[in-house]
């Protein structure tokens, strides 16, 4: 199944598809033994600086050997593209889906990239994302900039993308202080198009908000900043409590906390109690 159409079916089932970063092969190894566990699909994203920290070919063989050495159902996808190279680069090497991510373009210059993108992934049958309002990087301040639901509505229509990453009150990268996500303003983006809507920097946002914003529309999870910080923690905290310099034996323990963090982000994103 495309992963275009599993989202499709996810949207009809109300729940969402928890896409998760992976950096090397022990964050690779955590989501899918935590994906095998809960028996669920898992959506594996690679930015620019994980494909030249891994190199691009080798980054797609190590995702693609999991997903099959585990007989889970998966998807490559390019997590922030930010030029048509690189997104044309990622389609040649096998992704199934790319993000082409200009939004912080004015609006005509997005319509304008991410529609380029679409004609380009339509060749390859991948699905494309691309991301309308401002949702803050890490270290910056959310500032305006929420997505309408008119501007996603005109903006899915004349790109034509497959899904819609929108600001509705989350960033990427950790909270100085509980977010609260607009969910009026979802409800609203919904009802105004049915495209597949996908939530960045879900990292250190509570299960229940997500959940509530699951239940009225949002389709894709996106996970990173947790999965670094949960791996490096037990990283550190091996290191520091051993003499051990064999890093075969070192690494693997870092792997169970993120395979517990993941567990629960899966039960979430399933409407698990």
């Amino acid at each position: 199944m495309t992963l275009q159409d599993k989202l499709k079916q996810y949207q009809q089932e109300g729940k969402a598809l928890l896409a998760t970063n992976f950096y090397n092969f022990e964050t690779l190894k955590s989501v899918l033994v935590a994906a095998s566990q809960m028996k669920t699909p898992v959506i594996l994203q690679l930015t620019r600086s994980s494909i030249e920290y891994m190199g691009l070919k080798e980054a797609v063989a190590l995702g693609r050997a999991g997903l099959s050495d585990y007989g889970i159902e998966g998807w490559i996808h390019l997590d922030h593209g930010d030029s048509t190279d690189l997104v044309k680069a990622c389609l040649d090497a096998g992704f199934d889906s790319v993000m082409i991510d200009a939004s912080e373009k004015n609006i005509e210059e997005n319509i304008r990239i991410s529609a380029e993108v679409v004609r380009l992934a339509a060749s390859y049958g991948a699905n494309v994302e691309a991301e309308l309002g401002y949702v803050a990087k890490l270290g910056q301040q959310q500032a305006g900039g929420f997505t309408t639901a008119e501007e996603a509505s005109m903006f899915v229509e004349q790109t034509g993308v497959n899904a819609l990453a929108i600001a509705i009150g989350s960033a990427h990268g950790f909270y100085k202080s509980t977010p609260k996500l607009d969910i009026e303003r979802l409800k609203e983006i919904r009802r105004a198009t049915d495209v597949a809507l996908v939530l960045h920097g879900s990292s250190g946002i509570p299960h229940d908000i997500v959940k509530d914003a699951i239940r009225n529309g949002i389709v894709k999870v996106n996970l990173a900043t947790e999965i670094k910080d949960t791996f490096m923690r037990a990283l550190k905290n091996a290191l520091l409590n051993s003499d051990e310099i064999d890093l075969r034996k070192v690494f693997p323990r870092a792997v169970t906390p993120v395979v517990e963090l993941l567990i629960e982000k899966y039960r979430v994103v399933n409407l698990i109690p």
